[in-house]
């Protein structure tokens, strides 16, 4: 099939479709939400140092605090994305915005650190069940060019929201001092949400295509402990390895059993009928899907711990303030808002190509960010800003076509737990790549000075993003 047939492909219900007039609004409504909660991601990697001072705690633990978010938020979100094609999409962003602002509300007032990495695992879960609605109502509001639009609108909240966070963060905590201000960074969550929260009751609708089509709302809770423990077999040790633990990267090992686990059981609860928490069929029958699923989830590995990395160098090995490092990797999101919104109408027309070129100006950013991080810390302002504008104008031109092809043999009915599954890769990506970027930075910062870790962690980023261009070559070469 042609990179154009897979991108215009349709649903088979397409003489079914009747757009509702409503659809942009309750786009906006859902992307507003989507912020919110992808913006959690990242938003606390500038606060790290500040929250590592204020409770006195180790390297390690706070890791968790960023990485723990993320593993929550990737090990709910199928699970999330499937109950609200079965129940509803309104329901489940309901249920989800509410644990949100009760979490946030909880890390902002915690008391010590297990406080908090309790509290930031409820967050990332409850956020798990907010996301995957946005995909899957794109799936059903939104057909041919429109859809690819709409989800340009989806990758320019990812790419804006994954960037813009240590700038919000830097500027609260650089408001409310670096004492207390990081608590601000949660807090602010609950009187958002709240106003979101009205929005959604009154404009989101309440009919889903998905809730006739899903008789049966139980979840694999088998499937989710299996998949949550092959994530954890591969986390784990990479954080301890951080905090300067070697023995449990045995527990490395065991992932090749538990995958395997994984998908023996998805395929035999469908066999039974059963509902899985992932049909490993969709990753067999649609090779696209498969592969937009590979591509998305080495970029976030490669591209999110960029974020981490630079903002405790900039800070704790130059001297950065919390707002100027975030101040610094501004131009960032810059690039990325300027290209989003078009790389999702190009999609339509050009497919997998946009993918490869915009992964192509990413990657010789990251490697001029490389190289220029170890100059003197005052020529930062005119050597790395410049760097992380290019990474930018390439990093938004990868999410939305991405979910764009990825998604366009996926029938609306099944839009949400596919799309969830997809945004699974990408947060075990961001969990990932957070710590495993901070584990060179940290290994290497012992051998050598803070810049050339600075650089080394950049470059592993970079050999990370190099494996995510050969799979969208490979992608764009089988014509997925």
């Amino acid at each position: 099939m042609s990179q154009r047939e897979h991108t215009d492909a349709e649903p088979r219900d397409e003489e079914a479709y009747v757009p509702d007039p409503r659809r942009w609004r309750v786009l906006a409504v859902s992307l507003v939400v989507g912020f919110m909660s992808l913006l959690d991601v990242t938003i606390v990697n500038v606060a790290v140092p500040s929250i590592r001072a204020g409770l006195e705690t180790s390297t390690a633990t706070i890791q968790w605090v960023v990485s723990g978010y993320a593993l929550a938020f990737g090990m709910t979100l199928v699970a999330g994305g499937r109950l609200g094609d079965a129940h509803g999409r309104r329901r489940m962003m309901t249920i989800g915005l509410i644990g949100f602002v009760v979490s946030s509300a909880a890390v902002g007032l915690a008391p010590d650190a297990a406080s908090i990495i309790v509290a930031r695992l409820v967050q990332g879960a409850s956020a798990g069940l907010l996301t995957p609605q946005n995909s899957g109502l794109i799936q059903q509001l939104f057909r041919g060019p429109e859809r690819g639009r709409a989800f340009g609108m989806f990758g320019f909240t990812v790419a804006v929201a994954s960037a813009a966070g240590p700038l919000i963060g830097g500027a609260l905590i650089a408001l409310l001092g670096e004492e207390n201000g990081w608590r601000s960074l949660f807090l602010i969550n609950v009187p958002i949400g709240l106003v979101a929260l009205v929005l959604i009751r009154r404009l989101v609708p309440d009919n889903d295509v998905g809730a006739e089509a899903e008789k049966d709302p139980r979840v694999d809770l088998v499937g989710a402990l299996l998949l949550g423990l092959a994530v954890l077999s591969v986390l784990y040790p990479l954080i301890s390895l951080e905090g300067g633990v070697g023995l449990p990267l045995v527990g490395l090992l065991a992932f090749p059993v538990l995958a395997w686990a994984f998908v023996r059981w998805e395929r035999q609860t469908v066999r039974r009928e059963r509902p899985p928490l992932l049909d490993v069929s969709l990753l067999r029958g649609l090779p696209g899907y498969a592969n937009g699923l590979l591509v998305g989830t080495l970029y976030f590995t490669g591209f999110t711990g960029i974020f981490l990395v630079l903002s405790v160098h900039l800070q704790e090995g130059e001297g950065f303030s919390p707002l100027g490092a975030a101040l610094l990797m501004t131009p960032f999101a810059v690039g990325a808002a300027t290209t989003s919104p078009l790389a999702g109408k190009l999609v339509a027309r050009i497919g997998r190509r946009v993918t490869l070129v915009a992964l192509g100006v990413m990657m010789t950013g990251t490697a001029l960010a490389a190289a220029l991080v170890t100059q003197p810390t005052e020529r930062l302002w005119w050597t790395l800003a410049p760097a992380m504008l290019l990474a930018g104008i390439g990093g938004g031109g990868v999410i939305s076509p991405n979910f764009t092809l990825t998604l366009a043999e996926v029938p609306p009915q099944m839009g949400g737990a596919a799309g969830g599954a997809l945004q699974t890769g990408q947060r075990i990506g961001s969990a990932l790549g957070a710590a495993l970027l901070m584990t060179v930075y940290q290994a290497v910062g012992t051998l050598a000075s803070a810049p050339v870790a600075a650089r080394a962690a950049l470059l592993a980023a970079l050999v990370v993003l190099s494996a995510a261009f050969a799979a969208a070559v490979r992608s764009w070469r089988r014509g997925d």
